[in-house]
């Protein structure tokens, strides 16, 4: 069977101490001690089997419903999710997590307001003017009608469209000619 009556001792008891036991025991101990352990390894046997046959059923059910390993590792992976989810460690690195990711985006946000900042410095500075100026010259050399003035975006359009409008005329020239 499973167990044998010569199985090895615990990790406390040692061999010999096993045999002088064995030998302190009266003829009529030894033997209902090993109607004993026949009946426990008898016993051990038919829950073996009796498992292996509910294991067997289990599977013909599983196989009736159409539930396959793939749904049953879902499952698991479903179930072990939801409960590393509920662990009070996972909620606090969330919300550290949350925490951070709104002082970052505070950070970028103020970043953004200062390069904004900047721009309008940029802009404002004698030397940005004096090169708006020179365009708005430009923009009248080439434009003519147009009244000077207009923020820059404007100016740099309308040198654009009047720098085409140059090339376009000279192109059909050419044609003509």
């Amino acid at each position: 069977g499973l167990l044998r009556s010569d199985s090895i001792p615990e990790v406390a008891e040692d061999a010999a101490a096993t045999v002088g036991m064995a030998e302190t025991l009266s003829e009529e101990e030894q033997d209902e001690l090993r109607k004993e352990l026949a009946k426990v390894e008898e016993e051990i046997q038919t829950l073996s089997q009796v498992l292996a046959a509910k294991e067997k059923h289990l599977a013909e059910i599983k196989r009736k419903l159409g539930i396959n390993s793939l749904q049953e590792l879902r499952q698991n992976i479903t179930k072990s999710w939801q409960d590393v989810t509920s662990t009070t460690a996972y909620k606090k690195t969330s919300e550290t997590l949350s925490q951070a990711g709104q002082k970052a985006s505070a950070a970028f946000s103020s970043v953004g307001s200062v390069i904004t900042k900047k721009f309008e410095d940029v802009r404002n500075s004698p030397t940005f003017k004096s090169f708006e100026e020179k365009v708005e010259n430009l923009k009248s050399k080439v434009g003519g009608s147009k009244p000077a003035g207009g923020d820059f975006g404007e100016v740099l359009n309308s040198a654009a469209n009047a720098s085409a409008t140059e090339t376009i005329a000279e192109q059909t020239q050419e044609e003509t000619h």
